[in-house]
């Protein structure tokens, strides 16, 4: 399978390990992946300020700070797709990351070759999400805000008339939602109606899913107004639907 990219891509890659920065870096040359590295928050702003990336890969656990600081600074300053490199006994730390906005993590030590294919899927999806093209016309539409979503074409458009790409898992976790608003929703239901034939579920968690239809929605995850978090229960669709 070739994953080297049509146009080159350029990745910035925070680590405090200079051996894994240049490690990771002659790798990813070979997919045409051009990558440079920096230290730490210092390092990485400086970087950001002089060059345009299109992926940060970020280590969580750097000294002074963190990894999760550093996501939530970028995510307050752009859309710039985020992957985590995290341990394995890090589980509660790679949640709160996706909450503060990552779009992937990849637990260590790791295959190469699977970080180069979830920098593909994290660019594919991100890269996707701002196609601007008129919604295709007929089927029944479900609004909330400014949202609708046509179940019927399984559509997602803004109100812009932009449409929003969702994957399978996706659309049917966002239909579940909103067939069931203000009511919490525990993870196995959820879990369940993302389910189809594709494996996009599986291996991922029911919090990634929830965080990646977040961002879809632009929903801010510290203080999400249309799917909030219920600590130990599940999640609540609290927007208004019509439709």
């Amino acid at each position: 399978m070739d994953l080297s990219p049509a146009t080159p891509l350029h990745l910035l890659i925070v680590d405090d390990d200079p051996q894994i920065r240049s490690m990771l870096a002659e790798y990813l040359a070979t997919f045409g992946i051009e990558a440079d590295g920096a230290e730490g928050g210092a390092a990485m702003r400086a970087a950001l300020a002089v060059r345009d990336y299109d992926l940060l890969v970020l280590d969580l656990s750097l000294p002074g700070e963190n990894g999760l600081a550093l996501c939530r600074e970028i995510r307050e300053r752009g859309d710039l797709p985020v992957i985590m490199l995290t341990a394995r006994t890090e589980l509660a730390d790679r949640v709160v990351g996706l909450e503060v906005g990552a779009d992937d993590y990849v637990t260590k030590p790791f295959e190469m070759r699977e970080l180069v294919a979830r920098i593909h899927t994290v660019l594919r999806r991100s890269r996707g999400g701002g196609v601007k093209r008129p919604p295709a016309v007929g089927g029944h539409e479900l609004r909330f805000g400014h949202w609708r979503l046509n179940a019927t074409l399984r559509q997602l458009v803004d109100g812009e008339d932009t449409v929003v790409p969702l994957s399978n898992a996706e659309f049917r976790l966002l239909l579940a939602f909103i067939e069931h608003p203000n009511r919490v929703l525990d993870r196995e239901l959820l879990i369940n109606q993302a389910r189809g034939r594709d494996l996009d579920v599986f291996d991922r968690s029911i919090d990634l899913l929830v965080s990646r239809l977040r961002q879809k929605l632009r929903d801010d995850p510290r203080d999400p107004a249309l799917i909030r978090t219920v600590r130990g229960e599940g999640y609540v669709f609290t927007g208004t639907v019509e439709g």
